[in-house]
């Protein structure tokens, strides 16, 4: 199953994903409107911390594997060229005004067999649904950073998603290497399911710190030493939003 993937943003998630679902197979056509951005996001996938280059010497890919990668990712500013393309993947900046504006134009530019997904951290997967005419072909396809290295497939069923779409979509998660498990939109809280425990984590966190049980290094190091943890929270909270860089 060789789909041609869209990718909405070449930031750190959208080069990352751009990245593993090529080494899946799949041609990948990598837009932003900064072309700026496209030339980070070309660097970060060839020769960035967590880019083939690396993969190669870490025995993860093999040089042909790394350069045939490269060579099924293109990246453009030309949003119809994304847009001819049987899924998209949006990783654009957590914005819901923003994600609903690209839903609405992707929905017009798209091809009526496209599917739909949203990289979005929370948002309501029916608010980005509505904005569209084909409600049964938008679904939520959650990502945790660094995309090339974290597993997490969080597939987030919107209320008129098909099961078609979620079959879809998690053969291609699983053909990537990824753990998909579907889970159910709930439009009045934010998070889905993995960031709802995450941040009620993260809220405990910055009491003990408030309460000065404990300095933000020490509740790091308590939860890595006492759960194996690979960070605690607050090293969870910086490197996400950095990529891991």
């Amino acid at each position: 199953m060789n789909e041609r993937i869209g990718v909405m943003g070449a930031g750190v998630m959208g080069s990352g994903i751009a990245q593993v679902v090529a080494i899946a197979g799949h041609e990948v056509v990598c837009y932003d409107i900064a072309a700026e951005a496209l030339d980070k996001g070309r660097a970060t996938v060839d020769t960035g911390r967590f880019g083939v280059k690396g993969a190669v010497e870490r025995g993860k890919l093999t040089a042909d594997d790394a350069e045939a990668t490269l060579g099924r990712i293109s990246f453009t500013t030309d949003l119809d060229q994304a847009a001819d393309v049987d899924l998209v993947i949006e990783a654009v900046p957590e914005r819901l005004d923003l994600k609903v504006g690209l839903f609405r134009d992707l929905d017009r530019r798209c091809p009526e067999r496209t599917i739909l997904c949203s990289n979005s951290s929370g948002f309501p997967i029916a608010a980005l649904s509505a904005a569209t005419d084909r409600p049964d072909r938008v679904v939520g396809w959650h990502w945790a950073s660094p995309a090339p290295v974290m597993k997490l497939a969080e597939i987030v069923r919107g209320p008129k998603t098909s099961d078609e779409t979620i079959e879809t979509v998690c053969a291609l998660a699983a053909n990537a290497g990824k753990n998909p498990v579907v889970v159910k939109d709930q439009p009045r809280e934010w998070g889905y399911v993995a960031n709802r425990v995450y941040f009620a984590m993260v809220r405990e966190a910055q009491r003990v710190v408030r309460e000065e049980v404990a300095t933000r290094e020490e509740v790091d190091q308590l939860m890595v030493d006492c759960f194996r943890w690979p960070t605690g929270p607050f090293g969870m909270t910086r490197g996400a939003g950095s990529g891991w860089s």
